[in-house]
């Protein structure tokens, strides 16, 4: 079935993420005008670069009438008039808007106890905060369009898990955040949806292994699959998975499916290990 995506223009936030980037390669196979946003202009534009590389952009450019398909650009989030500013630039450039996916995130961990009021104020304002104001100032232009949204939160949004107070709290917030806009938003055929994945080999992930894993990457990893049902053969989400069920969530084929908060992850909020 056709995606419907051709020509469509889709912001990403956290563009240079594993997710984001996965999610923009799917979303130019398709034939979607591509804007990565992220906190950093230079990951923006590497990120650009390696999908240029992939030889998919140029596929695009070389039709007839046919523009630029992927921009790339400093975005922070937790500023809204910076997020207006992005939206500004793309519309003054597109002239219209068909899908968010907000997929800039950061984590923490560690006891109850021992989170500070910094670790509470970076992460909230990013999972959370930056969240709220990217979808809100995109509303009016998805109105236009009947366009979409993805966010992503976590199974440590749909679960408690130990050791995970703030980071949980700012993410089960972005699952309700998504089904309060998706029925506010249905009588303008926008569509919200929110998806919650397990542990994705991304850049965030080594990141976690390197600050929180006591100097034992691997062993980190390791403690962190036990959680999984699969047992001796459990493994990481690739960010590829993840970036085929953001675009299947903007296409035209889900066009029924709103207000979903969809997990990705193994099964680890069935019941099994977390739960």
């Amino acid at each position: 079935m056709d995606s419907g995506l051709r020509d469509k223009v889709v912001l990403i936030t956290g563009g240079a993420g594993g997710m984001g980037k996965a999610a923009a390669a799917r979303f130019l196979e398709e034939g979607a005008i591509v804007y990565i946003a992220d906190l950093d202009a230079e990951r923006a534009a590497a990120a650009a670069a390696d999908l240029i590389a992939s030889g998919l952009v140029a596929k695009l450019t070389a039709e007839p009438g046919r523009g630029p398909a992927l921009h790339a650009s400093a975005l922070d989030i937790t500023r809204p008039d910076d997020v207006e500013r992005t939206i500004a630039d793309l519309m003054a450039v597109e002239g219209h808007l068909d899908v968010l996916v907000n997929a800039a995130g950061l984590w923490v961990e560690g006891p109850a106890e021992s989170m500070t009021e910094d670790d509470w104020d970076r992460v909230v304002d990013v999972n959370l905060k930056g969240s709220f104001f990217c979808c809100s100032r995109a509303v009016p232009h998805l109105k236009q369009t009947q366009g979409c949204i993805v966010n992503i939160s976590s199974d440590c949004g749909l679960v408690g898990t130990p050791g995970t107070s703030v980071y949980s709290a700012s993410k089960g917030g972005v699952v309700a955040l998504t089904k309060a806009l998706a029925i506010e938003l249905a009588p303008d055929l926008v569509r919200v949806n929110v998806i919650c994945p397990a542990d994705v080999m991304t850049p965030m992930l080594e990141g976690q292994a390197r600050e929180f894993g006591g100097g034992d990457e691997n062993g980190y990893y390791r403690n962190l699959l036990t959680c999984y049902p699969q047992c001796d053969s459990a493994r990481f989400i690739e960010p590829e998975e993840v970036g085929e069920l953001i675009v299947f969530l903007a296409s035209r084929p889900a066009a029924p499916i709103t207000g979903a908060a969809v997990p990705i992850d193994f099964g680890t909020t069935a019941g099994y290990g977390y739960g």
